[in-house]
């Protein structure tokens, strides 16, 4: 059962670098602990793209990150010292707590141009953890649990569900799985958990019998859901418990308004510390 199709909607990161966003939504916030999905590209960058295109650094509270790319490559560099490329099928996972910094660079497309495509997600923080330290942990694609089944090759990006696990420092259970399935397969989307949604990159699929276009994510209702491909097909599997409410504001996210309000006020006021190898510019905090 379907309860929810979300739209991915364009948004421009800054330098004309776009992006699908489909969380938060309107009418449905988190998916469990997930509070952001963004899909990169796919897009083709030449060589000696323009640093405008680049992340530059910003702040983050409350929550983890994970970029995950199909292709291309991106730079690391944040505020405890990590400098890491992040490449396809690899997690890179950053646990900012009460704060970190952090920059994604093109360097790997500037000098070589690239062909950049990916999954950006936030996970919200439980309320116990939202004030841990911040910390970054690096996962190489061939250290995750894969496997292969009719028709579909899998790979656990982090949390656990069938007796898998990602193995990636995460803070509430939940679900990341991503799927290529080819034209026919067909699987059951894990139960273990509260929350679930399923989210079409590229391809097509039905999704409970309900057809799915490039760019929707289908919010699941309690019960066995099942996906079958009617051509070859990217899926990404998400979920988990849920944690409550949160607010959220640019790239801060808290259970407190309060709180958000503090981590501005250090951001404008220059009190976090750049990452290192890249201080010399940064995001300015957005109005309102």
């Amino acid at each position: 059962m379907i309860d929810l199709i979300i739209d991915k909607r364009t948004r421009d990161l800054g330098g004309g670098f776009e992006v699908g966003r489909v969380l938060p939504f309107a009418k449905r916030r988190m998916v469990g602990p997930f509070i952001f999905f963004d899909q990169m590209g796919p897009v083709d960058f030449a060589p000696g793209i323009p640093r405008e295109l680049d992340v530059r650094p910003h702040p983050h509270i409350g929550l983890s990150t994970v970029t995950y790319l199909y292709s291309g490559a991106m730079t690391h560099r944040d505020s405890l010292g990590f400098q890491q490329e992040i490449k396809p099928g690899a997690v890179n996972w950053m646990t900012a707590g009460k704060g970190i910094t952090h920059s994604e660079r093109l360097e790997h497309a500037r000098m070589h141009g690239a062909h950049m495509h990916g999954i950006q997600a936030w996970v919200a923080l439980p309320n116990e953890a939202e004030e841990i330290d911040p910390g970054f942990w690096h996962h190489p694609a061939d250290s995750l649990p894969t496997w292969t089944e009719s028709g579909l090759r899998g790979r656990m990006i982090a949390g656990a569900a069938e007796g898998m696990d990602a193995g990636v420092k995460v803070n509430s259970p939940l679900l990341y799985m991503h799927w290529d399935m080819d034209a026919g397969a067909s699987r059951g989307v894990p139960g273990e958990h509260a929350e679930r949604a399923v989210y079409l990159t590229e391809g097509a699929i039905e999704v409970a019998g309900q057809a799915l276009k490039p760019g929707q994510m289908a919010v699941l209702g309690k019960g066995d859901v099942r996906v079958t491909a009617q051509a070859p097909s990217t899926v990404m599997v998400l979920g988990g418990e849920p944690i409550g409410e949160r607010f959220i504001f640019w790239n801060f996210v808290s259970s407190s308004r309060a709180r958000l309000e503090a981590a501005k006020d250090d951001w404008k006021q220059g009190r976090m510390k750049l990452p290192d190898g890249d201080d010399q510019e940064f995001t300015p905090l957005p109005e309102g």
